[in-house]
């Protein structure tokens, strides 16, 4: 609240007063030097540092949220464009520059931005390690991409020489600084890789961030993707990596270390041809000497079976020697007439035995049949009867015995009615015994 100007107030109002004012100050961007770097605090994530410039230093406070989403590291001498708004701590009293927004300035721009087409390329797959080409472990043939007016060349010349002197060497010019490197990069790389070497050196000495920037172009990092022969980077000293190490087939620290990896020493060879020798000797003994007891313990496998088969054939030959049929070749044509006899002689006993039973059956069969002969043909014979009196009744013969009689015209036809009859036709009568032929003299209707 107001007081008179001699009027004492308190700590809380006093830093209250500095607050209010203080957050009546407008939004600012500033740029400055990151000094003092403390963070990202591990309780709570935020980071504190100053920024400073060659008049004057503030203290910044970077909250966590937007810390997390930075896409550079912040460090002590990086160049940074801050903005944001002045506040009070209350509890200290102290003034602090509270950063919504940080970004990179100089040197940390061109690293945010390389950092960017970094994660750019990496997402669609170029420094992935499935993608990259294998480099031969004895190279016979390379080609290095390089600066011909720097000491480099002659270095990697003197270590190829030094380590291995059978490795041939090719040599293409390029620019390695400036804003036209990289074109003159990717033309070289082309140029060595027509000649189809074991693989291609591109090599560039030390510098600073801006010297190697020509190593983060994203057209020479294609075309080291692209590049139908195996690249081997050696760009700068121990702790510079560019984009062009990152999509490299391999990387190495130095371009001396890039011309060792594709160079084995030559007595580092020779150390291990003879190392190799004399294993593959002693590979070469032991399996020698494991066939041979191999092929003794098949030899003795051998013999022993050779034996055994001999044994097992001898006993059996001396089994079949034994035998009574070789022994007495007639011995079993006398069995079995012997048998043949016996056999007869049974059948002989035989016979008349069986005959005996057969006619007692037949005999016992025949009484059986006649008795059901008798019993089946009485109820057919009653039957019989029954059926022919019935017949004898109705037959017309029965009728012709008590003085009745037919008479048939010529066609054998019954004659039923007087008038079928005419004049002089013959007719045959048939009486209780025997017929006659008579003719007709004279028809009569109705009954006589």
């Amino acid at each position: 609240m107001p007081a008179a100007a001699n009027q004492p107030i308190s700590v809380t109002d006093a830093v209250t007063l500095a607050k209010g004012a203080v957050s009546s100050w407008p939004t600012l961007v500033v740029n400055g030097e990151v000094s003092g770097f403390r963070g990202p605090n591990a309780r709570s994530g935020h980071c504190y540092f100053d920024v400073k410039d060659d008049g004057a230093s503030m203290s910044v406070i970077v909250w966590r949220g937007t810390a997390a989403k930075l896409a550079f590291q912040l460090r002590d001498g990086l160049a940074v464009q801050l903005t944001g708004k002045f506040d009070v701590y209350k509890a200290s009293g102290k003034l602090s520059f509270v950063a919504s927004r940080v970004e990179a300035a100089g040197e940390g721009l061109l690293r945010q931005q390389v950092a960017e087409l970094a994660r750019a390329l990496e997402r669609e797959g170029l420094m992935d390690p499935a993608r990259k080409r294998h480099v031969p472990a004895f190279c016979s043939r390379v080609c290095v991409v390089t600066s011909l007016s720097g000491s480099v060349i002659e270095d990697v010349k003197r270590t190829l020489a030094r380590r291995n002197p059978l490795v041939e060497i090719d040599v293409v010019g390029c620019s390695v600084q400036g804003a036209d490197a990289p074109k003159t990069i990717v033309r070289a790389l082309s140029t060595a890789a027509a000649s189809r070497p074991d693989a291609i050196l591109l090599v560039r000495g030390g510098g600073s961030f801006e010297d190697l920037m020509c190593f983060n172009d994203e057209g020479l990092a294609r075309a080291i993707a692209a590049c139908p022969v195996p690249v081997v980077t050696g760009i700068g000293h121990e702790p510079d990596t560019t984009i062009a190490d990152m999509v490299a087939d391999r990387r190495a620290s130095t371009p001396t270390a890039a011309a060792e990896s594709v160079a084995p020493a030559i007595d580092e060879v020779e150390r291990q041809m003879i190392q190799r020798q004399v294993r593959l000797g002693r590979a070469m003994a032991s399996a020698l000497d494991a066939r041979r007891q191999r092929v003794e313990a098949q030899g003795r496998l051998m013999t022993g079976s050779v034996e055994s088969s001999l044994s097992r054939r001898r006993v059996a030959l001396e089994a079949l020697g034994s035998r009574r049929c070789l022994v007495d070749p007639a011995a079993p044509i006398r069995d079995r007439a012997s048998e043949l006899l016996q056999t007869e002689q049974r059948l002989h006993d035989a016979i008349p035995r069986s005959l005996a039973l057969n006619e007692r059956r037949c005999e016992e069969a025949a009484a059986r049949l006649r008795d059901a002969g008798g019993r089946m043909l009485r109820p057919g014979e009653a039957t019989l009867a029954r059926l022919a009196a019935s017949l004898e009744a109705l037959s017309p013969l029965s009728v012709l015995s008590r003085g009745y009689a037919i008479a048939r015209d010529d066609a054998g036809r019954v004659v039923r009615d007087a008038r079928e009859l005419t004049q002089g036709e013959r007719v045959r009568v048939m009486v209780g015994s025997g017929s006659f032929d008579a003719t007709v003299d004279e028809t009569h209707e109705g009954r006589a």
